[in-house]
């Protein structure tokens, strides 16, 4: 296996796999609209998650909530090997209403889950996502099962997703639209009848990040979609609201520890 590989199959689209063998990248904090869940094989790492910090060795996992904030990165610059699953929050959903009664997306309560038996299921089943001889079927089932039953030892049906306040819940919204306008605080504001410092204040408070930081993650997630799907990564670029190629490449590997060109060409399909 490469040294970064990520596969989509357009046939299970509510799942991305990444496995990284022996990097040194670092990650800036970034977000995804993912559920993501992690593991490493090799060495260790130290991962923050909002204010929470941990430590990920072998035998845990790393659980991270959608629009969480975080890094992930190693100690003292030492190599390590890791799996990540970014599953979607519809998808995930689904699941955990085959689990209980719920209506919403029930967070994780902790960032790591420490339990030998399920790491196991995790690496096993990250292994057998990435396999050609796996029929379609087998590896949902797989998947269903894994999520299953880290929702069961990470979520409480208790922890019902917060309600963010109408106007950031709107805002957040306004920001993952048209990513390739160039908007202002000035403009958003007017369009919420809001004074723009207030809600810059407002969102920064609630979400960790500003509002520009935050429209800057939904552009990386739209350019890993188009790269996905084998587009250019010129007219990546332009059409996530990147000013350039080289615009995009700074900001996508300061997100992802990949260049775009990499993310591209180690896409199994």
């Amino acid at each position: 296996m490469k040294s970064d590989t990520f596969l989509i199959d357009p046939a299970l689209p509510f799942v991305e796999c990444r496995y990284s063998k022996s990097s040194q990248s670092l990650f800036k904090p970034h977000m995804h609209s993912t559920v993501s869940i992690g593991a490493v094989d090799q060495g260790q790492v130290q991962y923050t998650v909002g204010n929470d910090i941990a430590t990920l060795i072998p035998g845990a996992l790393a659980l991270i909530n959608p629009e969480a904030l975080h890094s992930c990165n190693t100690l003292n610059s030492a190599e390590r090997s890791y799996y990540m699953l970014y599953l979607d929050i519809d998808w995930c959903l689904t699941v955990q209403k085959s689990l209980w009664e719920v209506d919403h997306f029930i967070p994780f309560a902790a960032i790591r889950i420490d339990d030998s038996a399920l790491y196991q299921q995790y690496c096993s089943t990250a292994e057998q996502l990435f396999a050609p001889d796996i029929h379609l079927q087998e590896k949902e089932q797989i998947l269903v099962e894994l999520a299953s039953a880290v929702f069961l030892l990470g979520c409480s049906p208790q922890n019902a997703t917060e309600q963010i306040s109408g106007d950031i819940d709107l805002l957040k919204r306004m920001l993952q639209e048209d990513l390739h306008k160039d908007l202002t605080l000035n403009s958003l504001a007017a369009s919420l009848n809001a004074n723009p410092y207030t809600l810059l204040r407002k969102f920064k408070a609630e979400t960790g990040i500003t509002p520009h930081a935050y429209r800057m993650n939904c552009r990386i997630n739209l350019a890993r979609k188009y790269l996905s799907e084998g587009k250019d990564i010129t007219d990546t670029a332009l059409e996530c609201g990147f000013f350039d190629q080289s615009h995009l490449h700074r900001h996508f590997k300061a997100m992802t520890t990949v260049t775009p060109q990499e993310y591209r060409v180690n896409f199994i399909q």
